[in-house]
């Protein structure tokens, strides 16, 4: 079986133009003695607005990897894909996000319900799981609660994995089940009775994207109590080691964190949990990289800033239709949006100096930069005038791309303590 290592980081690349960028941060890291396996990802949503489709993904992937000389191993995510759009990812992919949340919630009826809480009896009762200092209490009526709401996803995901499996047989890519774009997180009860069904269903996940308490919204820090996502963090890794070697599931599983690109407060919490454990870690980046395109082009010149400028008008008078995709991960304030005919007036620097995500510089702001993190579609609509400024200024944008993943994400996140 295919494994994506101890540490993986999905870096989205919306325009895919920074592949060779993104791969050198990789490089570097490397070379520093942190090794982490590249995947490069990609909604099924993207590709829509955008009007590419997963082949592009690969051709980014396999040619930085060539010019590179990269050895390692290195994958392509379909992520976020479900049965109606996974047929479009067969051939390009080798890693699948298996996206069920529409069926959270939904019952799978009595019966099935009961079949599986008889199933997993030895669940219930007073559990002591190495890595949780207190005692997990799951009755009964949890089991079959628990089973209500997440049994019908999970199979789901299984004739899911299974398609995939058909296709491209077993052992040739990794399958990663996402469990976050819901309303309720998972208690360490539910997310151990949840990957007891995966294992019934025989899937091999080697990652699982829990919901978090919190919020996770695109492109800028968590939103929550770091003392209650570093208590959760911390059990669904015991939950993992636990499951693995109680349900067989692989041994290498870990946890993936999506939207996890600028949730800066978390990362020193995540880096001390990985270290201390020895568990391992998947993190998913996607609008990081085209913002940080939007800085580059910023930083270029005024051609460059013109563009942002026209970005920013046309994603601001089409608010609503951008942001509702969006609406359940981002958190704008409208009344700190600078009206456009102000936002032409500033210079390039001003405009990095907002969109920039550094929490020191008086003039970031979030509000800007969640705007801009989900109008990438008015780019888009630009098509050859963006990208042949991408091209046109490589230099720059490659240099803020590499120096983003690498000291912002990579670094913070996977240089664990020597000798870990």
């Amino acid at each position: 079986m295919i494994t994506s290592g101890r540490f993986s980081f999905g870096m989205g690349d919306r325009f895919a133009h920074q592949g060779h960028a993104q791969l050198s941060a990789v490089f570097e890291a490397a070379r520093l003695g942190i090794e982490i396996t590249p995947v490069w990802n990609k909604s099924f949503r993207e590709h829509q607005i955008i009007h590419t489709d997963p082949a592009t993904v690969r051709d980014e992937a396999d040619d930085a990897v060539r010019t590179a000389g990269w050895q390692g191993a290195y994958f392509t995510d379909a992520d976020h894909i479900t049965i109606s759009s996974v047929d479009l990812f067969i051939d390009s992919s080798d890693f699948f996000t298996l996206d069920v949340a529409d069926f959270i919630g939904q019952t799978v009826g009595n019966e099935d319900m009961a079949i599986f809480a008889a199933a997993h009896a030895e669940l219930v009762g007073t559990l002591e799981i190495p890595g949780i200092d207190r005692p997990l209490k799951i009755t009964e009526e949890a089991l079959r609660r628990a089973a209500d709401r997440y049994l019908l996803a999970v199979r789901k995901a299984g004739a899911l994995y299974r398609h995939i499996e058909e296709k491209k047989g077993a052992g040739n890519f990794v399958t990663e089940v996402s469990m976050d774009e819901t309303d309720l997180p998972q208690s360490p009860q539910e997310l151990l009775i949840i990957l007891a069904a995966i294992a019934d269903e025989g899937i091999p996940a080697q990652t699982i994207a829990p919901k978090f308490t919190g919020r996770f919204n695109k492109g800028v820090d968590y939103v929550g109590s770091l003392e209650q996502f570093e208590q959760e963090f911390a059990d669904d890794i015991a939950i993992l080691s636990y499951a693995s070697e109680k349900f067989g599931l692989p041994a290498n599983i870990k946890l993936s964190v999506h939207s996890g690109s600028d949730k800066f407060s978390i990362y020193p919490i995540i880096n001390r949990i990985l270290a201390a454990s020895g568990a391992g870690l998947h993190l998913k980046t996607a609008g990081t990289t085209w913002l940080e395109e939007l800085i580059g082009l910023a930083e270029s010149g005024e051609a460059g800033a013109a563009l942002v400028k026209e970005i920013y008008r046309s994603s601001f008078n089409r608010y609503d239709e951008l942001t509702g995709p969006y609406a359940a991960v981002i958190d704008i304030d409208t009344g700190l949006l600078p009206d456009p005919d102000e936002f032409d007036r500033w210079s390039g620097p001003r405009i990095i100096s907002a969109v920039r995500h550094d929490l020191s510089n008086p003039d970031y702001s979030p509000h800007i930069r969640q705007l801009l993190h989900v109008g990438y579609k008015t780019a888009a609509e630009m098509g050859s005038r963006f990208t042949d400024a991408l091209a046109a200024n490589q230099a720059v944008i490659g240099k803020n791309v590499r120096e983003n993943l690498l000291e912002r994400h990579i670094k913070p996140l996977f240089r664990l303590e020597k000798g870990v």
